[in-house]
């Protein structure tokens, strides 16, 4: 991931703490830019920070053509260990898929004290969606249009690709199909932080996640932003909110 080049403002972020951590993830087709607010707010907490930027992530949209969720998951999982290896306690904070990937990683870590997601995919993706993305990639395409930068405030925008690689789409869509039966087992807390007027990820995936998850769950509604409600109107809402969820269940 060092080879290429990272677009300005997308670089990962880490910050030494402690003796407790989080771990940040950004969503797809995003970078760290869209979580480095929250990771920075969490840092001057205390807490040791992690932001790694995904494979394929924050550089070119042709590098993330070959990546999948392996890839992603993958990574996730190492940034994790590395974090756990010298904190007591660690909450995993994400945007969109990176709230998949927090959902996923607590499915196989019930030693995490908690979870913050924000505008999660959880849910499976629309069928509709799936199915002109497999018709796209039988006729030859590598791309469809992109999902980013959803945001109410005029005056942020998010440094996410204009496109979507298909086949790292579908990659998605099979994850989440695979995680549905496992949501029972995360059982740590769950803090969830969504937009009503989220134009890429449904409010229903939040629900879904309330619902199913066998832990305790708080929910925070966003009412002034859109899909990437880090970096719009909701943003210091959103920090006030983390961190005190964060403090509360590494205090125990």
């Amino acid at each position: 991931m060092n080879d290429v080049a990272v677009l300005h403002g997308a670089e990962p972020f880490s910050a030494p703490g402690g003796p407790h951590g989080a771990l940040v993830l950004h969503g797809f087709t995003g970078n760290p830019q869209s979580m480095r607010g929250l990771a920075m707010t969490l840092a001057g907490a205390g807490f040791a920070v992690e932001l790694p930027r995904l494979p394929g992530h924050g550089t070119s949209v042709d590098d993330m053509l070959t990546t999948r969720w392996a890839d992603w998951s993958g990574a996730v999982e190492a940034a994790y260990l590395e974090l756990a290896g010298r904190c007591e306690r660690i909450v995993v904070t994400g945007l969109s898929m990176g709230g998949t990937l927090a959902v996923w990683l607590a499915t196989r870590h019930p030693e995490i004290a908690g979870l913050a997601v924000v505008n999660p995919v959880v849910e499976p993706l629309d069928s509709s969606i799936v199915d002109l993305a497999r018709d796209l990639l039988a006729k030859g395409e590598a791309f469809m249009p992109g999902v980013g930068s959803d945001i109410a405030d005029p005056s942020q925008s998010e440094l996410a690709y204009e496109l979507t690689p298909i086949e790292s789409l579908l990659s998605l869509a099979e994850a989440l199909d695979d995680l549905q039966p496992r949501l029972g087992a995360v059982t740590e807390p769950v803090l969830i932080l969504n937009a009503p007027q989220d134009h890429v990820v449904p409010p229903s995936s939040s629900d879904r996640l309330a619902e199913r998850v066998g832990g305790a769950v708080d929910r925070v509604t966003l009412e002034q932003s859109f899909h990437v409600a880090t970096l719009d109107y909701d943003r210091e809402l959103i920090e006030r909110r983390v961190v005190e969820f964060a403090r509360a269940v590494t205090n125990g």
